[in-house]
């Protein structure tokens, strides 16, 4: 495998691809890691105007007494100012409600907007790559964009951090804490959800604990929640101070100190490392790459940047069942186009409408465990789509999709009409962005240098063939257009 083909695995691997600028760079792999940690280290919260506002309850919109809208932008600040009277939701009148769930869609639409427009374009791709990843690790879904946002920007900030700080920072969000129902657990009524799932999907995995050990372990979460502010309190009064015996340790647990002991268990390490090593290196796990990356993540303390670093500087992260073996999923599949060929999208709203018909809704995952990724991304309409994609983009072609109803959409009853995509993104392909690619090579050459660029997997010689003659005869800058779209029209392209 040559040096570029190595270079371009960890760009697609780390990040959301290479632009046609960072191959030309000549760097080494281990240069280019050394950069994407560099330019990774520190990353600046998502600012939404009107969402970084804390906002409780349900509302997006405050609703008083007399009807009058209240952008959550236009709430004051101060913790002492005069706030409009809130309506719970069931007090809504239907209109409220429908406007109320018009404003939860453009406030999620706008926070998604503005992420896949970072997973695009920001320098910091290993952490806008790694908090995907947590995204996806700690999938948590609510009505509340703020809360969402909240979330996600402390995800964004411990994404290269150490585990035991990222685990204890979202484990007091409010919107994990309501997605997995703290609020309730109790004293006196013990609520174990969100202890089984910090086991089974954010620590352990399942196998590594007992029922009895969930349970134990609920109790010391009791008074874990939060108030109207969407601020993380503790509850005293309705937490369970006795003593508790978990994973065969016995003491008066606090919620921090379980935190703590879940993380002594080796298993822990194994189970953290195999999920990172299923999304960045191969779905199907190796033991003998998992278990010293183990061994050192838990040696470092769970040092997240240290692990990523070990991870791909290793020789096997470049060996070709490694390479252009994964399946992109609609995120890395958008952000791919829009990063690696520098596109200008005169509208990127209607990319959102795409992600959710390929299956992937930021801020909306199908359930607590994730997107369950692989081979799940395709099937054969996902897989028209797909391929079809490209020419959306660039030619308008007419693609109309009618997405699926979902129980779970804030407005869940829209007619086919409404839930119907059409083209409308309007994207400018600038050509020169490809000419650090391409300038050093001849025009015969260029076709196979193009294919090596924008595929990991190897190009079958038709495949190459059919795209050289779709371009024949016409103007270079048309021949180009038309060699694009074939070649990123091809099954290889959703492999990376």
């Amino acid at each position: 495998m040559s040096s570029n083909q190595q270079l371009q695995h960890l760009y697609w691997r780390a990040g959301f691809g290479p632009r046609p600028q960072d191959v030309a760079a000549g760097l080494s792999p281990r240069q280019a890691l050394r950069q994407l940690l560099h330019d990774s280290q520190q990353g600046e919260p998502l600012i939404i105007p009107g969402l970084n506002a804390a906002i409780g309850d349900e509302q997006m919109i405050i609703e008083s007494a007399t009807g009058q809208r209240v952008a959550s932008g236009e709430l004051p600040t101060k913790p002492n100012a005069a706030r409009p009277p809130r309506l719970r939701r069931a007090a809504l009148t239907p209109e409220q409600r429908k406007r109320q769930n018009t404003d939860l869609r453009e406030a999620y639409a706008n926070l998604s907007t503005a992420w896949m427009e970072r997973m695009a374009a920001s320098p910091a791709q290993l952490r806008e790559k790694m908090t995907l990843f947590w995204h996806g690790h700690f999938a948590c879904r609510v009505r509340q964009p703020a809360a969402a946002l909240s979330l996600h920007n402390t995800m964004h900030r411990h994404a290269l951090d150490k585990f035991p700080d990222l685990l204890l920072a979202v484990s007091r969000e409010p919107a994990m804490l309501q997605f997995l129902n703290n609020q309730q657990n109790r004293k006196a009524r013990p609520n174990e959800n969100f202890a089984r799932e910090v086991m089974e999907l954010f620590t352990l995995g399942r196998g590594n604990y007992t029922e009895q050990d969930v349970k134990e372990a609920a109790r010391a979460f009791t008074g874990w929640g939060y108030d109207g502010e969407n601020n993380f309190v503790f509850r005293e009064r309705t937490h369970d101070a006795g003593p508790k015996t978990i994973l065969g340790h016995t003491g008066a647990f606090t919620g921090e100190e379980v935190l703590q002991l879940l993380l002594q268990q080796p298993a822990a390490a194994t189970f953290l490392v195999t999920k990172i090593y299923r999304f960045f290196v191969n779905e199907v796990p190796n033991d003998r790459h998992i278990a010293p990356l183990a061994a050192a993540f838990r040696h470092s303390g769970y040092d997240i940047a240290d692990l990523m670093e070990r991870l791909f500087l290793a020789d096997w992260f470049y060996e070709p069942a490694n390479v252009g073996t994964h399946i992109k999923s609609p995120v890395e599949l958008l952000a791919g186009i829009r990063r690696t060929l520098g596109l200008q999208l005169e509208n990127a709203r209607p990319l959102l409408g795409y992600q959710k018909a390929l299956g992937q809704t930021l801020f909306q995952p199908p359930n607590v465990a994730g997107w369950p990724g692989g081979r799940s991304w395709i099937d054969s309409s996902s897989l028209l789509l797909r391929l079809q994609l490209p020419a959306v983009l660039f030619r308008q072609a007419e693609f109309a999709v009618a997405l699926k109803q979902d129980e779970n959409d804030l407005a869940p009853n829209l007619g086919r009409a409404e839930r119907t995509l059409r083209p409308g993104v309007g994207a400018q392909l600038p050509l020169t962005a490809l000419r650090p690619v391409l300038a050093p090579i001849p025009a015969a050459q260029q076709p196979a240098r193009l294919s090596e660029f924008l595929l990991q997997a190897p190009i079958r010689p038709e495949n190459l063939l059919a795209a050289q003659q779709a371009a024949a005869g016409q103007a270079p800058a048309d021949a180009l257009r038309s060699l694009l779209l074939s070649l990123l029209s091809l099954p290889e392209y959703q492999l990376s």
